[in-house]
């Protein structure tokens, strides 16, 4: 644990080590309390109480009224942490239901998008197998359309006929 340093010691520590530039029978008060302790916590931010000793001007009603008036102010001060406390669980609820409902959102696209997915592949596929059967009709087309030439390339030659060759053209 490192020591404490606060403002008190601080402020104990410089008038122990310098001496005042004061004659020593001049009055000077302290804004600290000269018991020895540390008024302030080490962590926080509530105003110092005193001790009443260090206080002889002060009489009950003041210190009831001060005591009541601190009181009123932590009461004020804890129903502002009750309610940013409140707030911020409020606002972490939003929060995680806003990030539910993106995620059931972000889930809902995803499949929608495999369903599209599979639907496009489905349809490639079956443009794929008729892209082929195409191919091997048009290819059995073509001998088809190779073996009738043949043909009539064939009997061509072996008709006795000229009028059925290419290379007499009729007259007009």
């Amino acid at each position: 644990m490192q020591p404490q340093t606060d403002v008190f010691s601080l402020h104990n520590y410089l008038n122990s080590s310098i001496s005042s530039p004061y004659p020593s029978n001049f009055p000077i008060s302290s804004p600290f309390p000269t018991n020895g302790q540390n008024p302030y916590p080490p962590y926080g931010f509530q105003s110092p109480t005193y001790n009443p000793q260090s206080m002889s001007l002060s009489s009950n009603n003041s210190t009831s009224d001060e005591a009541e008036e601190q009181q009123t102010d932590n009461n004020i001060i804890n129903e502002r942490k009750q309610r940013r406390m409140i707030s911020n669980r409020e606002s972490a609820r939003r929060s995680r239901m806003r990030k539910q409902r993106h995620l059931d959102e972000l889930w809902s696209q995803v499949m929608w998008l495999r369903i599209e997915n599979h639907q496009l592949l489905d349809k490639l596929n079956n443009l794929s197998e008729s892209h082929e059967k195409v191919l091997q009709e048009n290819a059995q087309l073509k001998e088809e359309t190779s073996e009738l030439k043949q043909v009539i390339s064939d009997m061509q030659i072996q008709s006795p006929f000229s009028c059925f060759r290419d290379d007499i053209l009729p007259i007009e």
